[in-house]
């Protein structure tokens, strides 16, 4: 019996180092088959962040260079105008609250010539318009009131400068896709009259790529409504600027005359 324990003991060492071996290799494969899918889902979205590109760029070239040239053109235009206009309209901006304050303070202490310096030194339609309205003050302020408004009108003229071309670009970019899609139906159908037999596989590709300029010319509105929605948008507030800050000059120019 004595001599029986010693072997039992080494016997189970043996087998427990067995077991702990094998769940170790268990675990080593578990982690490898673990960790393998999520490098594949990796690769996976690497090549289809790749693949997207190409397909896009491949989509474009079936098209056709006709209309999608075209196409591509008024996208072109439409976006160069939209960044020339928020520029502009941003660099147009002015800090209306504090534009009025610094002029009151000036008709007040230093009389017209003052506040017609703090409009030179001022950049935007809305100081232009005082200092025209501050210019014409000493004909009475029923003229100086004519001023303004007319000045009005052409700094509007200014801001509104090149938004009807986008708004062109944004109608005519759709129509060209449709004019793309209806020749290219045009098409399929002349090649079901010359072989005399309605295949799918005969005209499958002319309708794909008839549709393919449609989805084109809608992508290239999309994006020019957007810029032209915030465009519009960014001059009605400068617009709306500009009235109360005109109707602001005109009681400060009436209370200096008294």
């Amino acid at each position: 019996m004595k001599k029986l324990f010693p072997i039992l003991a080494i016997a189970l060492t043996m087998a427990f180092g067995s077991v702990n071996a094998s769940t170790n290799t268990n675990m080593n494969t578990t982690t490898t088959t673990i960790v393998s899918p999520v490098q594949d889902d990796a690769s996976a979205e690497q090549v289809e962040s790749l693949g997207f590109h190409q397909e896009l760029k491949k989509r474009f070239i079936e098209g056709g260079p006709g209309f999608m040239g075209i196409v591509l053109l008024c996208l072109i235009l439409g976006l160069a105008i939209a960044i020339e206009r928020i520029i502009f309209l941003n660099l147009s901006t002015t800090n209306t609250k504090k534009l009025t304050e610094d002029v009151e303070e000036a008709l007040a202490s230093g009389g017209v010539e003052a506040a017609k310096e703090v409009c030179r030194n001022t950049k935007g339609p809305i100081a232009s318009i005082f200092y025209q309205g501050l210019d014409r003050v000493d004909e009475g302020v029923e003229e100086a009131e004519k001023a303004v408004v007319s000045y009005g009108g052409v700094q509007m003229g200014q801001l509104e400068k090149n938004v009807s071309w986008l708004s062109l670009f944004i109608a005519i970019a759709p129509m060209l896709g449709f004019m793309g899609t209806v020749i290219g139906m045009i098409q399929a159908f002349q090649k079901i009259a010359a072989v005399g037999n309605l295949s799918a596989s005969l005209i499958a590709g002319d309708i794909q790529v008839a549709l393919l300029t449609t989805v084109f010319g809608l992508i290239t509105a999309i994006i020019l409504q957007i810029f032209y929605n915030y465009i519009i948008a960014k001059i009605d507030g400068i617009v709306n600027d500009m009235e109360d800050s005109s109707i602001a000059l005109i009681d400060m120019l009436v209370d200096h005359k008294k």
